[in-house]
């Protein structure tokens, strides 16, 4: 067994795994008692805990219930309201408590915010395109408290569970469909430039151009934001260029609406002078007249899988794996056509 300083920092979870020689979901077994431990491990895992005079900060309250924190940027949005749906199925259906706040790590400090989750006897963390960096969230798994991530927008480590959808094949697909139309000068309104999302959206919008032997413009690729305002910003800059675009992809359906805004405004007609395909499959993208071509998320299904993943290692289960996506699928409707 490895040597450890325990005079030096305050011991773990994640640095009794470590001496150990074994993984954090099975340190959390051995806390709650679970009997599918092997006993040569439970009594390693012990004797570790007594050599690092490990404390727990908090036991589990382990009852009927279990309580989870959902973290969102925001509730505002078709996206986060699809996945909320899923993790409120899901948790309803283990009964599980779910408690949803918009809070940020401005306003509160990781530490803070676990001690907050302990004093209250929270169970797991569950975030929704979260900005919150790895050591943020090793300060949850250090203190015993699970985390996934839906749809992270820095990379979560490959010990964090995430959960996403099929990015690449979806802009891939989305950028295939414009080009089957005969579409040459295709534009990509991006999200966020830091967010893994955004990045493979744009790397299958990539993909497709290349697959056909066609050069990547980086007049026509501009990154921004998932948010109409963009959509409208971004259209207006790509209609300034010598040779605009007779189509657009955008990376989501918000940016996508403000691009059909923004053509709308200018006397554009959409599919005849500009096709547009978005991102997402939000319900609320089916009101639009006509109706938007859009790469389809399983948002419900992403939500639900997030929340098993959960729940799984709150009840001390190793992941099935750390980086779980979701197929997306096209949906062709009526804001594409040829161009003129």
């Amino acid at each position: 067994m490895a040597e450890t300083d325990t005079s030096t920092r305050k011991a773990t979870l994640a640095s009794v795994a470590e001496v150990a020689g074994v993984s954090i979901p099975t340190v959390s077994k051995v806390l709650n008692g679970r009997d599918d431990v092997a006993a040569a491990t439970r009594d390693r895992v012990l004797e570790v805990m007594r050599t690092l005079n490990y404390r727990s900060a908090a036991p589990r309250r382990r009852t009927d219930s279990v309580m989870i924190d959902v973290v969102v940027e925001s509730v505002t949005t078709a996206y986060y309201t699809e996945v909320m749906d899923g993790i409120l199925e899901c948790a309803g259906g283990n009964s599980a408590e779910v408690v949803l706040s918009a809070m940020s790590l401005k306003s509160v400090s990781a530490a803070q915010r676990v001690q907050r989750m302990l004093d209250a006897g929270r169970h797991g963390l569950l975030l929704v395109t979260s900005k919150w960096g790895r050591s943020d969230l090793l300060t949850f798994q250090e203190r015993g408290i699970p985390v996934v991530l839906v749809d992270p927008l820095n990379p979560p480590g490959a010990d964090v569970v995430s959960v996403g959808a099929t990015n690449w094949a979806g802009g891939k697909a989305a950028t295939e469909h414009l080009l089957d139309l005969g579409h040459q000068r295709i534009a990509h309104l991006g999200g966020p430039p830091q967010a893994e999302c955004s990045h493979d959206r744009q790397h299958g919008y990539m993909a497709a151009l290349l697959g056909r032997g066609m050069e990547t413009r980086p007049e026509y690729v501009i990154p921004g934001a998932f948010t109409r305002a963009f959509g409208i910003e971004g259209l207006s800059r790509l209609l300034e260029l010598p040779e605009p675009p007779t189509a657009v992809f955008a990376a989501n359906d918000t940016i996508a609406m403000g691009v059909w805004e923004e053509a709308r405004r200018r006397g554009l007609q959409v599919p005849a002078d500009l096709s547009i395909v978005g991102f997402d499959g939000t319900s609320f993208i089916e009101e639009a007249m006509p109706q938007l071509t859009t790469v389809e998320q399983p948002l419900r299904e992403i939500g639900r899988t997030a929340a098993r993943a959960l729940l799984r290692q709150i009840d001390g289960q190793e992941p099935d794996s750390t980086r779980i996506e979701l197929a997306t699928r096209l949906l062709v409707r009526e804001s594409t056509a040829p161009p003129r």
